[in-house]
């Protein structure tokens, strides 16, 4: 077993994978509630800590690193301070930013959460603020993130699109990314927080219950439900795989010329926090498919690393060796 564990997590390592889409600082404003305002009836903290980790598109690039793979990113942020302390970070990390494009007209995406701390209990987000800018990009902005997809996917073993939905993955994009992954033989993954309809012809779709349920029109209660709706994904989007996590009750998956198939969740005890769980669900199976396995053995590790995450604040990364002591157990 544990060879076969080892085999099985090295799949993930030595890929290039290039991360497209919206890229986010997320920032944590951490302090201990110790009593209620005067002013309203909400708690008061004093301020702890204050830090900021990859978002949005960034996180999975991050993942990928974790485990022994290489990160390209390819997406927009500001001219100002967060958007330098995103570049920083992914180059601390080892990740390529060499895709990434300067808009000066728009703010770098950032999510801030307010965290209550306590002794006794796992910390509590109390609210969380965005600073964001949905607006389509300019073309001139838009030209330069398609010859970026021309150039960096060369050599790739996968492009992963990850869509928050604030302006990067347009039609046009995704076109783009289909026609240079066609030409240089590469995986194409993504992960949408919404209109599915837009990327039909790709190698794998992920998406959650919520989504599913948006796309296809009827509600997902059990496991028939799933079913339909994955057959019906299916047809309508021309995907090879099709991934959809359901929380606590696991996942529900389809490749192409097989039935629809369930797996259970491999944590629902210790859940503190899904901050960035997706993210990490992406990119294990972008990996893990990128390396040759099936989409049942892929859906197992990226649950096994999601199981992981969901521990943690935050968005969180999981190693191999945390991987693999996990699949052992």
């Amino acid at each position: 077993m544990m060879l076969e564990v080892a085999s099985l997590v090295g799949r993930l390592a030595g890929q290039r994978v290039v991360v497209i889409g919206d890229l986010c600082l997320d920032e944590y404003v951490m302090g201990v509630a110790t009593r209620l305002s005067r002013e309203a009836p909400v708690p008061v903290l004093e301020l702890r800590q204050r830090l900021s980790v990859p978002g949005g598109a960034a996180n999975p690039a991050s993942n990928i690193v974790a485990l022994g793979s290489q990160a390209t990113v390819i997406g927009v942020i500001g001219a100002d301070a967060a958007g330098d302390m995103l570049t920083g970070h992914l180059r601390s990390l080892g990740i390529d930013t060499a895709g990434i494009v300067t808009d000066a007209q728009r703010p770098t995406t950032t999510k801030t959460r307010i965290v209550a701390q306590g002794s006794l209990r796992f910390p509590q987000h109390l609210v969380r603020v965005d600073h964001l800018d949905r607006r389509p990009l300019s073309p001139e902005l838009a030209q330069h993130l398609d010859t970026h997809v021309e150039r960096l996917l060369a050599g790739a073993s996968a492009v992963l699109i990850s869509d928050y939905r604030t302006g990067v993955v347009s039609a046009d994009l995704i076109a783009t990314v289909q026609a240079a992954a066609r030409q240089h033989g590469v995986l194409t993954t993504v992960d949408s927080q919404g209109d599915l309809g837009k990327f039909r012809g790709f190698d794998l779709v992920r998406c959650n219950a919520a989504e599913a349920e948006a796309q296809v029109g009827f509600a997902l209660h059990d496991d028939h439900d799933f079913e339909r709706a994955l057959v019906r994904l299916q047809r309508e989007l021309s995907a090879r795989r099709l991934v959809v996590t359901r929380g606590g009750d696991g996942v529900s998956l389809l490749a192409w010329g097989d039935v629809p198939r369930h797996l259970p969740a491999w944590n629902r005890e210790e859940v503190f926090d899904v901050t960035g769980a997706g993210d990490t669900v992406i990119a294990v199976l972008t990996l893990a498919l990128a390396g040759g396995l099936d989409l049942r053995t892929a859906a197992h590790l990226a649950m096994t690393a999601a199981g992981l995450v969901v521990r943690r604040l935050g968005n969180a990364v999981v190693t191999p060796a945390e991987l693999a002591e996990a699949l052992e157990r």
